[in-house]
This record gives structure tokens, C-alpha cells and sequence, in this order.
């Protein structure tokens, strides 16, 4: 049976709230997804909440009462509370009626097996967790096996970027690492790497992509920087007809990625 919190002081709520901090998230190992949707999509996934939160309203939806029951038989901790104490969790207004607390998978390189998928997007020092969110979710709509953060990034497990991936957080593979680290790594085996490029010659949908394809975005302000660019095995662009110079870093890597795909057709 759920057990019922009804104080703000309770240690799980404050253990929830904790999560919307990277350096808590680190320490303990979790993060927080929001909503019947995100949660859903994690479970069909493979994937369970460590602990599930949800007010009594929320557990009316025969999805959710699916998600709570796996949970507790799974040996997760369920726990019944007030709209209220859901919002202070989430730091939301209006919160979200459910809400799960996940183990945080490991992101080392070694875990990605390139030959799982035939594109692979790889981002460079995003600073936007809503950026970062928004190419899981393309990741997940083109078939790529995942995303690879080089550099510093914004957190892929704040709330932002979860909310932002409307569940792909738990359907694509994540990894960080440091340039010359996955430099290492992508030329230890197969693969082409493409880079976008204001710079770049070859037009993006008149290029030739090989599988598997490393797609490089760079940061959104800047770019990717000039010794990036020199590694990559193909440099293509997308060409602006107005004003504007450059799409959106999450926006580029979505029309690019689609683009990857089509060519294959």
C-alpha cells in the first residue's frame, strides 16, 4: 500500500525537492520526471521510478495505477500527497499529478554500442537543458541510438531537459565525455563524422552520409570551434535565405538529422 505524506517537512519530500540541484542529483544519484506521459513512456522502457509521488487524483488514471503498482513490485517506494507537496517537489505552479524519482544511468562512452543504430547525435558544450531535451526527443523521432555531450553541457537530467525530451530521457542512449576522449573512441572504430558549419561547402541535403553517422552540432552561441571542425570527416550546411545566419542548435540538429535519414531512403 502507498503510504500518505502530508508534511513538507518529510524527508522524501525534501529528498524529491533536492533533485531540481545538479550537485543533489549527482550525490544521490537520481533524477526527477514529471507526468502520466514522461512516466509512461519510462516504463514501456524498461523503467521504473525509485520512488513515485502522486496525489489522489493523479492515481486515478488507469495508466497511473499501473505505474504505482509496478513500482511497489518492484520494491519502489510509493507515496500519496497533497497538490501542494507536489508542487514544492516539482517547482511548479501547477504541478503535474505524478511524478517519479529514476536512477541515473551511467554515460560513460564505453556503454554505447555504435553498431545499435545508424545515426548518433553529438552536441558540443550546450548550454541550454531545453536544447538538450529537444534533441533527445529528435533523436528518438529519427531513429538515433542517443546523444553524446562533449564538453561542458547543461545537465540532461535537470528537470528542463527531462520535461524538454517528453520522455526520449529514458528511450536514447546519453554519454559525456571530453573532445579528445570521444575522439579517441569514434576513431577506435567505424563511423563518419559530420559537423554543421556556417563555413561548410557542401549543401546538407546534397551530401553523401555514411552509416553510422556521428551528426556534431555546436554551441549555440559559438558554434563549433575551428580544431572541431578540422576532424570532422564531412562538413555540411544549412543554407539561410534571409536574415538570419543560423538555425537554433536543437532546430539544426533536427533538420540535419531528418535530412541523414532521407538520404539513406
Amino acid at each position: 500500500m502507498p503510504r500518505q505524506i502530508t508534511a513538507f517537512s518529510n524527508s522524501t519530500v525534501k529528498l524529491l525537492r533536492s533533485l531540481r540541484d545538479k550537485k543533489a542529483r549527482r550525490s544521490e544519484g537520481l533524477f526527477l520526471a514529471e507526468g502520466l506521459r514522461i512516466l509512461t513512456e519510462a516504463r514501456d522502457s524498461g523503467r521504473l521510478p525509485e520512488i513515485v509521488a502522486f496525489s489522489p487524483e493523479g492515481a486515478k488514471h488507469p495508466l497511473a495505477a499501473e505505474i504505482i503498482a509496478a513500482t511497489e513490485a518492484a520494491g519502489g517506494d510509493a507515496v500519496e500527497t497533497t497538490p501542494d507537496i507536489l508542487s514544492k517537489m516539482s517547482g511548479k505552479d501547477n504541478p503535474q499529478m505524478l511524478l517519479g524519482a529514476y536512477r541515473q544511468p551511467d554515460t560513460s562512452l564505453e556503454r554505447i554500442d555504435r553498431s545499435a543504430a545508424p545515426l548518433w547525435i553529438v552536441a558540443q558544450a550546450l548550454r541550454d537543458p531545453g536544447n538538450i531535451g529537444t534533441i533527445l526527443r529528435t533523436g528518438d523521432a529519427v531513429g538515433a541510438g542517443g546523444l553524446i555531450l562533449i564538453d561542458d553541457s547543461a545537465d540532461p537530467f535537470s528537470v528542463e531537459a527531462v520535461r524538454a525530451s517528453m520522455g526520449a530521457i529514458f528511450t536514447q542512449e546519453v554519454a559525456a565525455a571530453r573532445w579528445p576522449d570521444f575522439l579517441a573512441w569514434l576513431r577506435s572504430g567505424e563511423g563518419e563524422l559530420v559537423g554543421t558549419s556556417l563555413k561548410a561547402t557542401h549543401d546538407y541535403l546534397e551530401a553523401e552520409y555514411r552509416r553510422p553517422c556521428f551528426l556534431l552540432i555546436g554551441n549555440e552561441q559559438q558554434g563549433l570551434p575551428p580544431e572541431y571542425e578540422a576532424e570532422c570527416d564531412l562538413l555540411v550546411k544549412i543554407p539561410m535565405a534571409g536574415r538570419a545566419d543560423s538555425l537554433n542548435a536543437a532546430i539544426a540538429a533536427a533538420v540535419t538529422a531528418f535530412a541523414v535519414k532521407a538520404s539513406w531512403r
